[in-house]
């Protein structure tokens, strides 16, 4: 599955890294939102895509700041 192979990415990823993926993912679901606003978006499923991704990022936060502990 795609979404399998993208947490494996993720959890090789340092905690620094993975925070600027954070900020990046979080910046275009900013920009996604604003482009439904104003009826510019054409592909309206990558919002759900990019949500799931800002909590896939933030579950692999977690769990290596708990591991870490």
């Amino acid at each position: 599955m795609k979404s399998k192979k993208y947490v494996e990415d993720l959890t090789a990823k340092s905690a620094a890294e993975l925070k600027d993926e954070l900020v990046a993912a979080k910046k275009e679901l900013f920009n996604l939102r604003f482009q439904n606003a104003t009826n510019q978006l054409d592909n309206t499923s990558r919002i759900k895509e990019v949500r799931k991704n800002i909590a896939r990022i933030s579950t692999v936060i977690a769990q290596k700041a708990n591991s870490a502990n």
